[in-house]
């Protein structure tokens, strides 16, 4: 094992050297090989690396981004429950990017790196986030349909190979069912309510269905990150893979809800015992990703705003920790 990973060492280094990466190399080959973790300080590939920063941090982006098409009804949501309810939901969503900044912050990158890229345009975050939310039943369809694609794609996430990362999502994933069933309890209240709040429920359903499962990523054949992903057990699944398995779970939870689901090509494929969908546009999925959504500049320019006014805070909170610093020394 030793003789062939000194193989792929580059020549540059020296004996000793090359032997550690070799060794490195070879305790990392073994903790993937047994399922187990890699922890922050143990050796890891640089591509590893690389690719876990992408992922991580491009989750974290889609959680602070994410708060601003729902944050949008919080003052009109139709109650004081319901706006109660919603204001907690994104403060979940602030404190699960705050997690996985945190986690991509252990593999070398600052956060204030990670933030300057996304603001820059340099970073990619959920392309779901880059729609509108033109009615209160969008905060219904965004729980059950998004926080539902979410959480199909991000349980299988808990056992990822990465500590640091699996740790953190296990509250996310928690409290991301908690926001899935109050999405599935809003749709169902509407649907049960007069012909016009059943069809504001139908509609919403209908404008966020395809963006979902465009949430999994492209087709597997399309996708050039999943295999490496996989076997390294960061993915544990295919994007199309976890596709089907949220279709069958959208199939039987959209007859409770009274409502029906915009794809008359939805079917059971005996064969292959997995659910099949009809076509999705992968051209909008694109210029969506290519930040020529309905509302990709709007997401940026509202990050940045909110980043610049906040820096007062940020600046405070290090000043305050620098004094604290400063006593405890002198002490």
């Amino acid at each position: 094992m030793a003789s062939q990973n000194l193989q792929s060492v580059p020549a540059e280094l020296s004996p000793e050297e090359q032997e550690r990466e070799a060794a490195g190399q070879a305790y990392f080959d073994r903790i993937i090989s047994e399922d187990s973790r890699i922890e922050p300080r143990d050796w890891m590939p640089a591509a590893y690396r690389k690719t876990l920063l992408r992922q991580i941090s491009q989750h974290a982006h889609s959680e602070i981004i994410g708060m601003q098409p729902e944050a949008n009804w919080i003052t009109r949501a139709p109650s004081l429950k319901r706006k109660s309810i919603l204001m907690a939901k994104v403060q979940d969503e602030a404190g699960h990017g705050l997690y996985l900044y945190s986690a991509a912050e252990t593999l070398g990158q600052s956060r204030d790196q990670m933030m300057e890229d996304l603001i820059a345009g340099k970073a990619r975050y959920s392309s779901i986030f880059n729609y509108p939310t033109i009615s209160w039943a969008d905060m219904g369809a965004i729980g059950w349909l998004v926080d539902g694609a979410a959480i199909c794609n991000q349980v299988p996430l808990c056992r990822a190979s990465y500590g640091p990362y699996g740790r953190a999502m296990v509250r996310i994933c928690k409290e991301e069912s908690f926001h899935q069933r109050q999405g599935f309890e809003i749709l169902l209240e509407l649907s049960n309510g007069t012909p016009a709040q059943k069809q504001m429920a139908q509609d919403a359903v209908n404008r966020w269905y395809a963006p979902s499962l465009m949430m999994f990523g492209p087709p597997d054949e399309d996708s050039p990150n999943s295999k490496q992903s996989m076997a390294w057990n960061i993915k544990r699944f295919s994007n199309d893979e976890l596709r089907s398995r949220f279709v069958g779970m959208m199939v039987e939870q959209v007859r409770v809800l009274g409502l029906t689901l915009p794809d008359k090509d939805i079917r059971f494929n005996e064969e292959t015992k997995k659910w099949e969908h009809g076509p999705l546009d992968w051209n909008e999925f694109k210029e969506v990703l290519a930040g020529r959504g309905p509302c990709n500049s709007q997401r940026i320019e509202r990050r940045r705003e909110a980043h610049e006014n906040g820096a007062w805070v940020r600046e405070a909170a290090v000043a305050y920790t620098r004094k604290q610093a400063q006593k405890e020394n002198a002490a």
